[in-house]
């Protein structure tokens, strides 16, 4: 079983930076078999995508609220994804959530880690 733990998150500052991390173990397949992405979830709000990178990692999307800011990248040899936060702001306070999706559409989430921006 796939298991996915999100870690790195606590309070900011406006204008402060963090980074998460998301550890991936238990997979049969190598790492280049996973698309990762980071999505996010505000109180009384949806669900977003923040960022995706392809299982080669030549593919990067990223939400336009995020855009400049944010960064996601992977390191396969830690199954390892990232998500570099910088200018943060107190409207990027959410639950950060990391997914993994195979290459035959199984998806594995992570149970969250909680990111507040505040002064």
């Amino acid at each position: 079983q796939v298991q996915l733990v999100e870690s790195g998150g606590g309070l900011a500052q406006p204008g402060g930076s963090l980074r998460l991390s998301c550890v991936r173990s238990g997979s049969a397949f190598s790492a280049d078999y996973w698309h990762m992405s980071w999505y996010r979830r505000a109180p009384g709000k949806e669900r977003e995508l923040v960022a995706s990178i392809s299982s080669d990692g030549t593919w990067i999307n990223y939400a336009d609220s995020v855009k400049g800011r944010f960064t996601i990248s992977r390191d396969d040899a830690k199954s390892t994804v990232y998500l570099q936060m910088n200018s943060l702001k107190p409207e990027d306070t959410a639950v950060y959530y990391c997914k993994a999706r195979g290459e035959r559409s199984e998806e594995y989430w992570g149970q969250g880690t909680q990111v507040t921006v505040s002064s």
